[in-house]
């Protein structure tokens, strides 16, 4: 097992990995040795789904939220950054409207999820 010091939004976290196909037997996982807990998930807003729902056209991760919750957006404009394999895809507003996102910046998404709606 070797261990590393990874650091996540500022905060250390040593962490140990297993080396694979070495022909040694794995280490139990209480030999994992943790400096600092890591950080608890952080809950979704609740979703509302009453408005015109935007949806994810495939997995990906939420790089950048463009607008504030209740911001008026436009059609067609950029209301949200995906990236996905390295690429950033600008997510833009299907209708006129006032936003209200159910996704938070670094989320992953899957396809077909509800990223906002525009009421």
């Amino acid at each position: 097992m070797r261990n590393f010091i990874i650091t996540v939004d500022g905060k250390k976290y040593e962490v140990g990995v297993e080396e694979v196909g070495t022909g040694s037997a794995p280490a139990p996982a209480a030999a994992a040795t943790q400096q600092a807990a890591a950080p608890a998930p952080v809950a979704a807003p609740k979703a509302n789904l009453n408005g015109t729902k935007v949806v994810s056209p495939f997995p990906g991760l939420i790089k950048n939220l463009l607008f504030a919750n209740g911001a008026a957006v436009k059609k067609d404009q950029p209301i949200l950054v995906l990236e996905a394999m390295k690429m950033d895809n600008d997510i833009t507003a299907p209708c006129d409207g006032v936003i209200t996102y159910n996704v938070q910046k670094g989320a992953n998404v899957e396809s077909d999820a509800v990223l906002a709606v525009i009421a």
